[in-house]
């Protein structure tokens, strides 16, 4: 069964690092001076899952083998007269072995061969991992059989990634599930714990096809079965009618998939297209950072940065840290430290055309595109809800704009409209009810206001929203003519030369950008005036914003 979350496709980062568009003027970081790129600001994306490749066909395979008869173990099989080609699991050769030799090559010869070509990109890495642990380097073809190397499999026992962790294993060997994280979707997080788990299981059984088939069916499961039918081996146990038939094709399954992807030219899969194997380097990132921001910082492309991070539930780092270690690829991580705190986002309103068909309703358009009656009225200057075949009614919709500030500190003239209103918390307002009142995502307003937690905000606190130019709702028509109102309190003092000096003090939710923008400052001199590296801040701070004589 699939098992789809909702997500939210954009996540903004105003003045901290994360908030940069994917598309770009010039191809260097030297020659950037503005850059945008505008993508649904409230648009549900739903969490890519798939069903695990090798379970397509398990039906079949029982059904098949059911008329093989007994499961014997076999004689082992020779080595191939390669001297590269060496096994270090146990491989036999027995009635349900070949089975699956011919199985893969003819009945789904394409589909295996999506997987050799995927396991280019995994086996390295999985390799290297299992050598330092002391454990077979043929164990890095059982994630072929478990996921076909799918970091999207989800399977119906709600088992995901390509090792294909239940949610409760997972945990217990340091994989975190929740809310925005899924680390058995981690590649790397997930070869960790699928290696302790597989030792774990050796420890116990000290012998490798009963610790895979205790990989897939349990421990407790197998430590019952050897000792109540007094066995000590997977295959006298698959003689019984005591496992199920999933965990007895397993060992036998595995065991053809290690022999064909150790030789698939003998098998007649030639040509092979293998994918690069995963090389990536670490790009420390702040929460909330969405990864269409750092597409843009970094010119990557988003679909390869979001293979690399498919961990990441919302497509965002999750809020719980100040930082987050993001995958990147090589040569992409310096780039990011450069460019990613010049992003200023921007909610803006843009319109789409509905042509009116013969059975619409004013009622029907409003229900499609989740806008208020009053609204579409207002927008397209009507005065009665009656409409007409053919009639073009224009419909809003929010967006967000990615804009790169100039090197300088200032703001490009994309940004030169910008309207800020602070919102009053009022008493049972939760960061939900407030991202549905004035359009823009949750995690936007917790961006901009450095928010670690959205569920604990208070009554009476302001919370900064940003708009573009022409942006109207019913909270910000009249605030967002209004000048930005000072968010935190000033204190002067004098030095001993006579000179007066303002500092201001620094409150959750400020930024270079708005305290700048509050006492009509460049960005650049709030900072040389404060011997700032950087525009990150942290409440508490005290920063000089006048001078007397400047």
């Amino acid at each position: 069964m699939r098992y789809l979350f909702p997500v939210l496709t954009v996540t903004l980062l105003l003045l901290i690092p994360g908030c940069l568009p994917r598309q770009q003027a010039t191809t260097t970081a030297e020659t950037m001076v503005v850059e945008q790129l505008v993508i649904p600001a409230i648009e549900g994306v739903l969490e890519e899952t798939t069903p695990p490749e090798p379970s397509a066909t398990v039906e079949e395979e029982v059904k098949e083998l059911a008329r093989l008869g007994d499961w014997e173990e076999g004689p082992e099989v020779a080595e191939p007269e390669k001297p590269e080609i060496t096994y270090d699991f146990p491989v036999t050769m027995n009635k349900q072995v070949k089975f699956y030799l011919d199985f893969f090559q003819n009945r789904q010869r394409t589909t295996f061969r999506k997987w050799l070509e995927r396991s280019g990109r995994y086996v390295p890495h999985i390799q290297a991992e299992l050598k330092k642990a002391g454990l077979p380097l043929d164990l890095a073809y059982l994630p072929m059989i478990e996921s076909g190397y799918s970091l999207t499999a989800y399977s119906s026992a709600r088992a995901a990634g390509p090792w294909q962790f239940i949610r409760s294993t997972g945990t217990h060997y340091g994989l975190t599930v929740n809310a925005y994280l899924d680390e058995r979707r981690d590649p790397v997080l997930s070869t960790a714990a699928a290696i302790a788990f597989l030792s774990d299981l050796h420890k116990e059984f000290n012998n490798w096809p009963l610790a895979v088939a205790a990989y897939n069916a349990g421990g407790g499961k197998i430590r019952y079965g050897l000792r109540r039918y007094k066995v000590d081996n997977f295959w006298d146990l698959a003689q019984h009618r005591y496992l199920q038939d999933e965990t007895k094709l397993y060992v036998p399954k595995l065991i053809a998939a290690i022999i064909i992807a150790k030789d698939p030219a003998a098998y007649g899969f030639t040509d092979i297209k293998y994918q690069a194997p995963l090389e990536y380097e670490i790009a420390m990132v702040p929460r909330w950072t969405s990864l269409r921001s750092v597409t843009v910082a970094s010119n990557i492309d988003y679909d390869t940065l979001h293979n690399l991070n498919r961990q990441l539930r919302k497509r965002i780092t999750p809020p719980d840290a100040a930082s987050y270690p993001l995958k990147v690829p090589v040569g992409k991580k310096d780039i990011i430290a450069q460019n990613l705190h010049r992003v200023y986002p921007l909610v803006t309103t843009e319109y789409k055309t509905h042509v009116v068909k013969g059975n619409d309703t004013m009622g029907g358009v409003c229900r499609k595109y989740n806008i208020e009656k009053l609204t579409l009225l207002k927008t397209n200057n009507l005065t009665s809800a009656r409409l007409q075949a053919g009639q073009r009614l224009r419909i809003p919709y929010q967006t967000t704009k990615y804009v790169l500030w100039n090197k300088d500190g200032s703001p490009p003239m994309a940004a030169a409209d910008t309207s800020l209103v602070l919102h009053k918390i009022r008493p049972g307002e939760t960061v939900s009810v407030i991202s549905k009142k004035y359009g823009v995502p949750m995690h936007m307003i917790a961006v901009w206001n450095d928010l670690d937690n959205i569920a604990k905000i208070r009554a009476g606190q302001k919370l900064a929203i940003y708009f573009g130019k022409g942006q109207k709702t019913a909270e910000n028509t009249l605030a967002s003519v209004q000048p930005p109102v000072k968010t935190g309190p000033t204190s002067t003092e004098e030095t001993a030369s006579g000179e007066r000096v303002t500092y201001y003090h620094v409150k959750s939710g400020d930024t270079i950008w708005t305290i700048s923008r509050e006492f009509n400052l460049t960005m650049a001199k709030l900072r040389r005036w404060n011997s700032l590296k950087n525009d990150v801040i942290h409440p508490g701070t005290k920063l000089l914003v006048k001078t007397a004589g400047l």
